[in-house]
């Protein structure tokens, strides 16, 4: 079956970085376009940024452009978040997603924690 796992996520300084992975299984994975989403406790879901399946196409939200990249690696089935210049405010879950078979498919999130 689909599975999403992600992976990366942890405790950081305002400033530092962290690179997030997302690790594919069950589905072609070089067939699909990956996202990232992240959520912050009492905030509705937001999406992060966007890779197309040959990974050519990207697109970042405006609240992190410049400080993320969105990358993915199709012989390893991983998509990645390079998260640099981290904000207090990025502290949230960061889920990765997809579409396979007219379902929104999710992983079960990883933790970002930006504190000093």
């Amino acid at each position: 079956q689909v599975q999403l796992v992600e992976s990366g996520g942890g405790l950081v300084q305002p400033g530092g970085s962290l690179r997030l992975s997302c690790a594919a299984s069950g589905f072609t994975f070089s067939m699909f376009p990956m996202r990232w989403y992240r959520q912050a406790p009492g905030k509705e879901r937001e999406l992060v940024a966007n890779i197309s399946s040959h990974g050519r196409d990207t697109s970042i939200s405006d609240s992190v452009k410049g400080r993320f990249t969105i990358s993915r690696d199709n012989s390893k089935k991983t998509v990645y978040l390079q998260m640099n210049s981290l904000k207090y405010e990025d502290t949230a879950t960061y889920y990765c997603q997809t579409r396979v078979a007219l379902r929104d498919r999710w992983g079960q999130g990883t933790q970002v924690t930006v504190s000093s």
